[in-house]
C-alpha cells in the first residue's frame, strides 16, 4: 500500500514532541512537508524528517500529493487553517482546543462533511490505558451508580515546555484566546464526557493568579452537573510548580476508581467491601517524558484514513468539549450557573 503523505503545519513543541516523531514511527506514513513561519525552524525539521520545508501553508495545500495535515498552530489559527485544508481535499488532525468559538467549530465540521474528509481533534486522554479500562469498568455496572467525581490537570505552565518559553503565544490572549482552560481544562472536559456522558450545567471561577504580564487564565475551578445528575469538579492550572497532576477520581455506589493518582498504579479500584484492585498499565504521557512518545492520537488518525473509519474524537466531539470550556468562561464572567445546550450554542470569547 502506498504511504499516506502528511504535512505538519507549525513546528513548535507539540509538533516536535508529539506529531512528528509519532508520524515517523508509523510505517504507513511519509512526512512529506513541514511548515513554520520561522524559516530556520521549518528547515531544521525538514532536514530531520527528510521532508520539504515551507513558510506558507497555502503552498502545501496546492500540492495534490499531500493526503493529510496536522494543524499545530496557535489556537486562533486552528479554524482558518483547518477549513482551508479541508477545502483543499486534505484530512485534518487539529490540535486542541479546536477553535476559539462555536461558530468556527461549526464551520470546520461543515467543511469536513461537504468535502468528505476526516476531521479529528487531538484529545489524547481517551487513549490512555487507565481511562479506557475505567470506561469499560463503568459500563459494566460493576460499581453501581456514579455519585461524584473530581478531575485535575495542572503543571507549572507552558513556559517550561513551549519552544518559545516565556515569550510563547500561550500567554498572548489575541493568539491563545484562553489559557489553562484551553491548554489543560478542555482535555479533562473531553475525558469526563467520554467517561460519564454530557455536561448539562457548569459553574466556574476562572482566574489569573500565578502568571504575570498575561491576560489569559492560569487557574480555574469548575463544578459540573452531568445530564445524569452526577456532580463533580474540574480543575485546570498552570500553578503546580513542583509536580504535575493529571488525575481523576470517580466515586461510585460500590467503590472508588482512582486514575493516574498513584506513581505505581495507573488504575486503582477500592471496593466498598474492602477489596482493592491495583493495575500497572501504560503510564499517561507527560510533557516531562524523555525518549519515544506514543499518545496513540497519530496512529488512530492514520488508521481512520486507511480503513475509512470515523475517528474517536471527531470535530463534532471536539466542539462539544469546546462548548463546555466556553460555558465555564461564561459562568465565571457572569457569576451565574451556565446551562449547556445539547446543540452547542453561539457562545464565543
Amino acid at each position: 500500500m502506498e504511504k499516506i503523505k502528511v504535512a505538519v503545519i507549525g513546528c513548535g513543541s507539540i509538533a516536535q514532541k508529539r506529531h512528528l516523531p509519532e508520524y515517523e514511527a508509523n510505517p504507513q506514513v511519509e512526512i512529506a512537508a513541514v511548515c513554520d513561519i520561522k524559516e530556520e525552524r521549518a528547515i531544521e525539521m525538514a532536514h530531520k524528517y527528510k521532508a520539504e520545508p515551507f513558510t506558507s501553508y497555502k503552498e502545501i495545500l496546492n500540492n495534490k500529493n499531500i493526503d493529510a495535515i496536522s494543524v499545530c498552530l496557535p489556537n486562533y489559527l486552528h479554524a482558518p487553517v483547518t477549513i482551508d485544508s479541508l477545502n483543499a481535499g486534505k484530512h485534518v488532525l487539529c490540535e486542541k482546543p479546536m477553535a476559539v468559538s462555536i461558530e468556527e467549530a461549526k464551520t470546520m465540521n461543515h467543511s469536513a462533511r461537504v468535502n468528505n474528509k476526516k476531521l479529528m481533534i487531538a484529545h489524547n486522554q481517551r487513549f490512555v490505558s487507565s481511562h479506557k479500562r475505567a470506561k469499560q469498568l463503568l459500563g459494566s455496572g460493576e460499581l453501581g451508580k456514579v455519585y461524584s467525581f473530581r478531575t485535575t490537570f495542572g503543571h507549572r505552565g507552558p513556559e517550561k515546555w513551549s519552544i518559545d518559553g516565556s515569550n510563547s503565544w500561550f500567554f498572548r490572549k489575541e493568539e491563545a484566546f484562553v489559557g489553562a482552560m484551553g491548554d489543560l481544562g478542555v482535555h479533562k472536559a473531553d475525558l469526563i464526557r467520554y467517561l460519564l456522558g454530557e455536561v448539562s450545567e457548569v459553574g466556574a471561577f476562572v482566574e489569573t493568579t500565578a502568571k504575570e504580564n498575561t491576560a489569559v487564565d492560569d487557574n480555574a475551578v469548575c463544578i459540573f452537573k452531568m445530564e445524569s445528575g452526577v456532580v463533580g469538579t474540574l480543575t485546570a492550572s498552570w500553578s503546580y510548580v513542583s509536580e504535575n497532576d493529571n488525575s481523576t477520581v470517580i466515586y461510585c455506589e460500590k467503590g472508588i476508581i482512582q486514575l493516574e493518582n498513584d506513581p505505581d498504579y495507573s488504575l486503582k479500584v477500592h471496593y466498598q467491601s474492602g477489596e482493592k484492585a491495583h493495575f500497572e498499565l501504560d503510564k499517561i504521557q507527560s510533557n516531562d517524558d524523555k525518549g519515544p512518545t506514543n499518545t496513540h492520537v497519530i496512529d488512530h488518525f492514520v488508521e481512520s484514513i486507511v480503513l475509512d473509519t470515523v475517528p474517536l474524537i471527531t470535530g463534532e466531539e471536539g466542539m462539544k468539549s469546546l462548548q463546555v470550556i466556553l460555558s465555564a468562561l461564561d459562568s465565571s464572567e457572569t457569576k451565574k450557573i451556565t446551562s449547556i445546550p445539547k446543540e452547542p450554542a453561539h457562545i464565543s470569547k
